[in-house]
């Protein structure tokens, strides 16, 4: 069980989440768990916070912290609407 939680801590993923106005919040962790638990209890960050509730709507597995610092920089760059063209999301996923 140790070895499992371990591997998860390691697996670094970019992470979107829809939040309670619609916008689309982009976060990068390397325990993707914890880090939802942190959104909910608030602590997470303060723009979640604000825009609770909110629901994970997509992650997306990266080798190692660099490439998901530097692929949730050029994601947060993008526009909504191209935002969701790269992601790949529906309206489903991006709507209340």
């Amino acid at each position: 069980m140790e070895a499992a939680d371990e591997t998860q801590k390691e697996a670094w993923c970019v992470y979107v989440l829809r939040c309670r106005n619609d916008a689309l919040y982009i976060g990068l962790t390397n325990n993707v768990h914890k880090r939802l638990g942190e959104h909910e209890k608030g602590t997470g960050s303060k723009y979640v916070r604000s825009q609770r509730p909110f629901r994970l709507v997509k992650t997306i597995p990266c080798n190692n912290a660099s490439e998901a610092r530097s692929l949730e920089y050029r994601l947060k760059r993008l526009s909504r609407s191209r935002k969701i063209e790269m992601l790949g999301l529906n309206s489903e996923q991006t709507k209340n």
